[in-house]
C-alpha cells in the first residue's frame, strides 16, 4: 500500500475539522503578499499530510466539502500513481501519466479564478503555459 502526501492550507478551510482525519507531518506559516491573491487574510498556515491509501477517496470527498465557499481553493495530495486535485465539490482523480486529465484539472482551477501557478500540479506544465 502507498500512501497519500500533499498539503492542505488550514485558511483554504471552512470545516477545519477534516485536519483531524488526516496526519500533519509538518506545519509551515506564510504571510500572504500579493503573489498569493488572497488579501482577505493574512497569512497560510501550510499543512503538509499524509493520508492513508484505503481513505484517501473519502478524504478527497470531505475535503471537497470543507473547502471555502466564498473563495476558491483547491488542494492535492498524491502518491506514485494517483494525484488527487480537490476543489470545493469536486474533485479529480488523476493517474499521473495521464496528460488530458491534469489539463481538464488545471484548467478548472483557473475557470474558477484561480491563478495559474497555483494550479502548476502537472508534470507537463511548462507544455500546458505554452
Amino acid at each position: 500500500m502507498t500512501n497519500f502526501n500533499g498539503v492542505i492550507i488550514e485558511e483554504s478551510l471552512e470545516k477545519k475539522e477534516i485536519l483531524k482525519k488526516v496526519k500533519i507531518l509538518k506545519t509551515e506559516v506564510e504571510q500572504v503578499t500579493e503573489e498569493h491573491k488572497t488579501p482577505w487574510i493574512k497569512q497560510w498556515t501550510l499543512h503538509t499530510v499524509e493520508i492513508l491509501e484505503t481513505q484517501a477517496d473519502k478524504i478527497a470527498k470531505e475535503l471537497s466539502e470543507a473547502l471555502d465557499s466564498k473563495h476558491s481553493w483547491c488542494a492535492d495530495f498524491k502518491n506514485e500513481e494517483i494525484h488527487y486535485i480537490i476543489f470545493r465539490n469536486r474533485v479529480f482523480k488523476i493517474n499521473r501519466k495521464n496528460r488530458e486529465q491534469y489539463n481538464e484539472a488545471m484548467q478548472y482551477g483557473v475557470l474558477l479564478g484561480i491563478p495559474a501557478y497555483q494550479v502548476d500540479f502537472s508534470p507537463y506544465v511548462k507544455e500546458w503555459e505554452r
